[in-house]
Parts: C-alpha cells; sequence; structure tokens
C-alpha cells in the first residue's frame, strides 16, 4: 500500500508496533524446556491484550499464532506442543497480524541461551545485511540492485540467500504489490521501490542452501542438506531519504 493519510500512517504505526512488542517479548520470555505451543501461546495472548489479529491464521488457517521455527527449520514452523526448545537451538519467530484493517509483519532468528552450537556469526550476518539492505532503499531504487545487495554481501561473509523466500508488500492485506523482493539479484526484474509504499524486506541468509522445501506437513520450509538459516525483518515505508521503520519496537538490532 501507499501512505495517503494520516489515517493511514497511524493505522500502519499501531499494528506494526504491536507485532514488534509481541516478537520481543517473545523472544525475551523463550527458555529452554520450553515447547514452541507455550512460547506461541503467549504470543498469541500478547496479540489478542493488543487488539491485533494473527494474519497467518486469519488469511491462511495457520495452526498457530506465530510461526516458529527451529534449528534446521527455515520458516513456517508450526509451534507445536512436541517442539522442545533447547539451550543453543537457532530460533526463528515470525509474527504478522491485522489491526483496524492495516497489517504488519517482522520477524527475527535469534539462539536461546548460550551459543554452544556458533551459530550467532549466521544471527549476526542476517542482522548486519537487513540494516544495509533497509539503508539503500528509497523512491526510485531497483528492486533487483537490493537483492545484489543483500545477495553478495552474504557471499562476501561467506553464506548464501534462499532464493525461493522473498520480502513483499504489505498494508491493507498480509502480502501486496510488489510481491516479490528477493534476496538475490534478478536482471528481469525491472520494479523499483516507490514512495510512501510500505514493504516487508526480510533476509533469509544461509550456511550452504540456496532453497527451502516443504517438510511434508504443509507448511514448515526446510532446506534438504542441513544447513542453518537466519531471518531478519521489518516492516518499512518508502521515502526520498532513510526508510522509516515501523517495526523498530522489536529491537532485532538491539
Amino acid at each position: 500500500m501507499s501512505i495517503t493519510s494520516n489515517a493511514d500512517l497511524s493505522g500502519m504505526q499501531a499494528v506494526s508496533e504491536a507485532v514488534g512488542i509481541a516478537l520481543r517479548k517473545m523472544r525475551e520470555y523463550a527458555s529452554p524446556g520450553m515447547s514452541a505451543k507455550e512460547l506461541d501461546e503467549y504470543g498469541g495472548s500478547l496479540l489478542n491484550e493488543m487488539g491485533a489479529k494473527s494474519a497467518p491464521k486469519l488469511t491462511y488457517g495457520f495452526p498457530g499464532w506465530t510461526c516458529i521455527s527451529v534449528n534446521n527449520e527455515v520458516a513456517h514452523g508450526i509451534p507445536t506442543g512436541n517442539k522442545i526448545l533447547k539451550e543453543g537451538d537457532l530460533v526463528n519467530i515470525d509474527v504478522s497480524a491485522e489491526l483496524n484493517g492495516y497489517w504488519g509483519d517482522n520477524g527475527g532468528s535469534f539462539v536461546l541461551g548460550n551459543d554452544i552450537h556458533n551459530h550467532n556469526p549466521l544471527v549476526n550476518a542476517s542482522k548486519l545485511i537487513l540494516q544495509k539492505a533497509i539503508n539503500e532503499i528509497r523512491g526510485g531504487v531497483k528492486i533487483a540492485d537490493v537483492g545484489h545487495l543483500i545477495e553478495s554481501t552474504a557471499k562476501k561473509m561467506g553464506y548464501r540467500v534462499i532464493r525461493n523466500l522473498v520480502g513483499h508488500g504489505v498494508g491493507r492485506s498480509l502480502h501486496e504489490e510488489p510481491k516479490e523482493i528477493p534476496n538475490y539479484y534478478d536482471r528481469t526484474n525491472k520494479n523499483r521501490f516507490r514512495k510512501n509504499s510500505v514493504v516487508a524486506i526480510e533476509t533469509f541468509i544461509s550456511t550452504r542452501a540456496s532453497f527451502a522445501y516443504d517438510m511434508g506437513d504443509g507448511w514448515t520450509l526446510v532446506t534438504n542438506d542441513g544447513s542453518f538459516v537466519a531471518q531478519h525483518e521489518h516492516t518499512i515505508i518508502v521515502t526520498d531519504g532513510q526508510p522509516v521503520i515501523l517495526t523498530a519496537s522489536n529491537q532485532i538490532w538491539d
């Protein structure tokens, strides 16, 4: 969507703050021995307290309030009761929601407790690459050029990107134009970022794999070679200068 009124701006600020707060508090609440379902129920209660509705549940009938992916799961992980979080796990939480007709989306990967498996370099690379990408986004910038920046920076740091998971427009629904904001250079993509548009920018930085595949449950995506993947995501407003980061309340860069 494009921000065309104060009502649009305040609506996007409200839903983005809600999903950002939920993500931050879920990250703080997570602890070894807890099930993903317990963490998800906490996230669902946070959204409910803020008057927001889970976007994946509302839009797709997803079996959870939020997506919680652990270790080799890349995205859309189902928060089940038998998925028990352990010390050193690579955990990703993706929180998206609707509030008063507006939709916000954000996510972040983190290491639970002590980094006994050395996942933090991957997590930190994903954070840095997202920051570099967002800093380059302005009205008129080619989407392909930002994809090239993400991919080339990842390569310089010894990583790859997941090519079939992408950022997207957001606002009046969960996925809007532009439908795809890739993490790689696509020379056929001639689209440019538009001033005042709202987009969800996300990284999927991988230790080896370039694609994610359905695990077989209809939701969870995994790599086929045991790679680990870190994801970080902000909802932003594109401007003529530095973008407005609507989901700053998630504190994924802190």
